[in-house]
C-alpha cells in the first residue's frame, strides 16, 4: 500500500472538483482533456484498498459486445419510442423481493463450470 506522498510524488495531474447535494460532480476540463472524453463517454470508478479512487475511460472494446448491442437496442427504443417506457408494477416488485428473500449473491465469486 503506498503512503499519500508516494501517491502525490506518482500524480500527473490533480485538480479538485466539488461534490453536489446529490452526490454528483463534473470531471474538471483538465482530466477529461487528459483522457479524451467527451460528452456521452463512459467512465469507471476503481476504489482501491488505500481509499484511492481511479478514474478511467470505458473504450468500446472494454464492453461487452453482446450487452452493448442490447443497451444500444435499448437506448434507440426509449429515444424513438418514449411512450413505451413504464414503471414497474409494484405487484411484480413485491414478487421479485419474495423470491429474493434470504438469497445471498457474492458477484466476485466465480462461476461454476456449469454456470458459465
Amino acid at each position: 500500500m503506498s503512503t499519500p506522498r508516494e501517491r502525490e510524488a506518482n500524480e500527473v495531474l490533480s485538480v479538485e472538483s466539488t461534490l453536489t447535494s446529490r452526490g454528483q460532480t463534473t470531471i474538471p476540463q483538465p482530466i477529461r482533456r487528459a483522457l479524451g472524453l467527451s460528452s456521452a463517454d463512459k467512465v469507471r470508478f476503481s476504489l482501491r484498498g488505500d481509499d484511492t479512487v481511479v478514474i478511467t475511460r470505458v473504450s468500446a472494446a472494454q464492453r461487452d459486445p453482446m450487452v452493448a448491442a442490447f443497451l444500444d437496442f435499448i437506448e434507440a427504443d426509449v429515444r424513438h419510442h418514449p411512450q413505451r417506457v413504464r414503471a414497474i408494477p409494484v405487484d411484480v416488485i413485491d414478487r421479485a423481493r419474495a423470491l429474493s428473500v434470504g438469497v445471498e449473491v457474492d458477484l466476485d465469486a466465480p462461476l461454476d463450470a456449469d454456470e458459465e
